[in-house]
């Protein structure tokens, strides 16, 4: 310390030197301004030293107390740990001392939370919310509460179930919103409600939605397809029974499952792709269906046709039997009057003209017969080869898409089915007409031969000369 003062007091006086007044005239006057400078640079230098002690003084002080303060920091430090050390252990001790006495209480607490988690998603999906509306909200909140559930609340859990299971049982009547199929709600219209099974509402079946964004509470819904006839008509009978009556009912034990499945099955109209009385689109059957459809109306159509003339002709000649003169606007009056026409002939003559006559009037009597046996035949034909188109488009399928599916096989097994029923309900039919219009056209062909031959056993016993 001592060398670093006497450098800077000879830097000091150095500066001092280099600093003097440039107003000195003489040696002297510069000696004198020298040493004058000399002891102000001594007395400042001296007071910074003073001033140096007395700061370092007061900073050993500062310093002093930092240390202090620091270790009644680190002391308190020390305490807090000790005391949070205690109190970890303390709290560990009284969860032990908790656990220990909620005991049952805890694996209550779990089962009532697991249960009003079921009993919420029950229901959510029950049609009896859409009578019962905010059931749900109760019981989600109960399965996410983090505290013991108290009493009212168990009661409240108990009563819910319990009336679920009550209303199970009843057929109500109530008010509620209907979506319609278009998108339309109508307001506050009375649905009765079969238990949690069905609900019906102007002789339409109706389906719950469950709580969606669209529906926070749910909602009655229309179906977009009724289930068929035989269970349409239970509905309205149902609908309008009085209280204490009993009406039968089609009820859906799978809450509506069934009822979806059953309405989504095709009709024969839809399977044969014919819909509002004119052809919708492909049916299952599909071109092979239609072809065996128009041979069967066609089939239908010659075989009305040949119904009636055999029928108009079988009049004229039933009337021709009632009559002694020939008639020549009917198979047997033109049959007679070859007779009248060649009354001289001789026996040989006149029974080849009368077969000449009978055969004339045969063919028309017989026309058409052929072409309807052909249809009963070409019918069940097509159908077998739909059956064939059916069962190679089922096994693409199988090939393509393997077994695991038995959905992208049914369009084919449809096809095979269908165009064999098709077959069928064309040939038997017209198998039955066939049958039918041929044994009337051999009646009356048998009753031209009945009379043709009683004119040539007249004419013969006449040339015999025995009297008839």
């Amino acid at each position: 310390m001592t060398q670093r003062l006497s450098t800077l007091l000879i830097a000091g006086a150095t500066a001092c030197v280099l600093a003097a007044p440039v107003g000195a005239q003489t040696l002297d006057q510069l000696l004198d301004e020298t040493k004058a400078a000399a002891s102000r640079q001594t007395a400042e230098n001296k007071q910074r030293e003073d001033t140096f002690r007395a700061n370092r003084n007061q900073q050993r002080q500062l310093l002093s107390q930092a240390r202090a303060a620091l270790q009644a920091e680190e002391d308190k430090s020390d305490r807090l740990k000790n005391a949070f050390d205690e109190n970890e252990q303390t709290l560990a001790e009284l969860e032990t001392v908790l656990n220990e006495r909620m005991g049952n209480l805890g694996e209550m607490f779990g089962v009532v939370r697991q249960v009003s988690n079921d009993f919420k998603g029950k229901v959510e999906g029950s049609i009896v919310s859409a009578q019962l509306p905010g059931r749900e909200e109760f019981l989600g909140t109960l399965a996410q509460r983090k505290e013991l559930p108290n009493i009212p609340e168990l009661q409240q859990l108990w009563y819910e179930v319990q009336r679920e299971l009550t209303e199970q049982g009843k057929v109500t009547k109530f008010t509620a919103d209907i979506l319609r199929p278009n998108g339309e709600i109508d307001r506050a219209q009375e649905v009765t409600r079969v238990g949690v099974f069905n609900a019906i509402s102007g002789g339409k079946f109706l389906q719950w939605q469950e709580p969606s964004t669209d529906h926070k509470q749910g909602i009655l819904a229309e179906l977009e397809r009724q289930p068929p006839g035989r269970f349409l008509g239970l509905v309205g009978g149902f609908e309008g029974a009085a209280a204490g009556t009993a009406e039968p009912m089609a009820v859906d034990f799978t809450r509506g499952v069934i009822l979806s499945l059953v309405v989504q099955t095709k009709t024969w109209a839809e399977r044969l792709g014919i819909g509002d009385g004119v052809l919708s689109e492909m049916g299952d059957a599909g071109l092979i269906g239609y072809v065996i459809m128009a041979i069967g109306l066609l089939g239908l159509a010659v075989a009305a046709f040949r119904g009636v003339l055999l029928f108009t002709k079988g009049m004229a000649i039933s009337s021709q039997l009632k009559k002694s003169a020939p008639d020549s606007g009917n198979a047997l009056g033109r049959v007679l009057a070859v007779y009248a026409e060649n009354p001289d002939a001789d026996v040989e003559t006149l029974e080849l003209k009368l077969d000449e006559a009978i055969l004339r009037e045969t063919g028309p009597l017989e026309s058409g017969l052929s072409f309807i046996k052909m249809l009963y035949v070409i019918a069940p034909l097509l159908g077998l080869l739909g059956t064939v188109v059916g069962m190679i488009g089922t096994f693409q399928a199988i090939t393509l898409f393997g077994t695991g599916d038995p959905k992208m096989m049914a369009g084919g097994i449809s096809q095979a089915l269908i165009t064999t029923v098709l077959g069928l309900c064309v040939a038997i039919p017209l198998t039955f007409l066939h049958s039918l219009l041929q044994s009337r056209s051999r009646a009356l062909i048998q009753i031209l031969e009945e009379q043709s031959a009683g004119i040539v056993a007249r004419i013969a016993e006449k040339q015999d000369g025995v009297a008839v």
